[in-house]
């Protein structure tokens, strides 16, 4: 690779910003403030100040093993293939029990809009992963520019919002603080995992940096605080403006936008949410298709579910269709989905431990494995998917190699082992 090419710290920091700063800010505040009232923000705040750790380990992993497949590579090199295939099924199912919660944001706008409730919500889901579905199907490309030019106008959006609303705020709206009492403060910060999930990306593309042992911990860093900041931000200004009211607001942002601008910005902020999901729910189901065409190339998942990238992305679709019908409430769907999310940061961050060399960045390493661990108890009985996931992906393995042990070689049985060159894990479906 020439020394020009490739991203600079600045480039890198966008799509840093751009990975963690999504769907979730247009509804998290809201959520966390449902289960905890104003003490929220203890949650808000510890998970921003335990998410530096968790993204500063991830970045040392990138830098110094850049490769693009980020933690399945790194727990694979620490624990094993079958770990690392395990750690693959976690994230592939848990990525369409996932999208009728990220859809279901968005939804919330458009019903504030035209209203319909539950239906509105849930033909927004239909029409928003039926658009991505049949994007990925026939190889349209979202660019990552659009996706940070998104994102560009929604870190603005959100400081106009917070300036305009702020000259509203009413320091009574802080009492009581605890109105569900302190163990609210640990529910909220189980919820408000899924709007910091995102940090496992500066892995995934440390290899696409000019100077990845200099750039990816430099741009991780300055992402923390750009988006420590603006969480922040928009948690304390939604909590002094909103009040009670915030818990059971549907959109949230609006309502502040509405506070501090007036006028017909509904619409403004129920066009940008769906855009957003439109690109969040593209970006998983594009990689949850390649993933799930690689688990099947290396014998880690049935065939019939990932045989090619285009069959992969037909099981996804039709997961998310039939998680949409289960009768889940949004909070519920969070902690499961946030479940799976936090499993995967335990397994990275105790690779680490083993691959990082000893010194501050195992320390770091440390500090962010006793988070996730913690987030990971306070998720509470959601959290058993992520383990039967797991060992239904143990149990598969196991059962696959034996197999493949009681069948004769493959020159008597006239097999044919899987070639990436021959079923390339890009096949039929455009990544993002």
């Amino acid at each position: 690779m020439a020394q020009n090419s490739g991203l600079s710290t600045a480039q890198g920091t966008a799509l840093c910003v751009g990975a963690v700063l999504g769907t979730g800010v247009i509804s998290m505040p809201a959520l966390a403030a449902e289960v905890a009232g104003p003490a929220s923000l203890v949650a808000w705040l510890a998970l921003i100040v335990l998410s530096a750790p968790l993204a500063l380990t991830f970045a040392a992993l990138g830098a110094r093993h850049p490769d693009g497949g980020g933690v399945s590579t790194y727990v694979r090199l620490a624990f094993g293939p079958r770990v690392g295939a395990a750690i693959g099924w976690t994230f592939f199912f848990a990525v369409p029990l996932g999208a009728p919660a990220a859809v279901a944001f968005a939804g919330g706008y458009v019903a504030d809009i035209i209203g319909g409730g539950r239906v509105t919500t849930l033909l927004t889901f239909l029409a928003v992963v039926s658009a991505v579905f049949a994007m990925n199907w026939y190889g349209v490309r979202v660019s990552g520019r659009v996706q940070l030019v998104l994102t560009g106008v929604l870190a603005v959006l959100l400081l106009i919002t917070v300036l305009t609303a702020l000259p509203h705020a009413n320091w009574d709206n802080l009492t009581p603080f605890a109105p569900h009492g302190w163990s609210g403060v640990g529910s909220a910060a189980a919820v408000l995992v899924w709007g910091f999930a995102g940090w496992e990306a500066v892995s995934s593309l440390a290899a696409s940096y000019r100077n990845p042992r200099r750039d990816v911990p430099r741009a991780t860093a300055v992402a923390v605080v750009l988006v420590g900041l603006l969480y922040l931000a928009v948690a304390v200004t939604s909590v002094l403006v909103l009040g009670p009211a915030l818990g059971a607001s549907p959109a949230p942002l609006a309502d502040l936008l509405a506070a501090g601008v007036g006028g017909p910005v509904r619409i403004l902020t129920a066009i940008v949410a769906v855009l957003l999901t439109v690109g969040a729910v593209n970006a998983y189901l594009a990689g949850a298709s390649q993933l799930g065409a690689a688990l099947t190339r290396d014998g880690a998942l049935p065939v019939w579910m990932g045989r090619t990238p285009r069959r992969a992305l037909l099981t996804v679709f039709l997961l998310s269709l039939a998680s949409a019908a289960l009768p889940l409430s949004l909070h519920t769907s969070l902690l499961l989905v946030t479940g799976c999310f936090t499993l995967v940061y335990v397994i990275g961050t105790a690779a680490a431990l083993r691959l990082l060399p000893a010194g501050p960045w195992r320390v770091v390493a440390g500090i962010a494995f006793v988070a996730v661990a913690g987030l990971l108890w306070l998720n509470g009985a959601p959290a058993l998917l992520s383990l039967v996931i797991v060992a239904a992906s143990l149990a598969y393995q196991a059962f696959s190699s034996a197999s493949k042990s009681a069948i004769p070689s493959s020159s008597s049985a006239g097999s044919v082992a899987p070639n990436p060159k021959t079923n390339p894990v890009g096949a039929g479906v455009d990544a993002e």
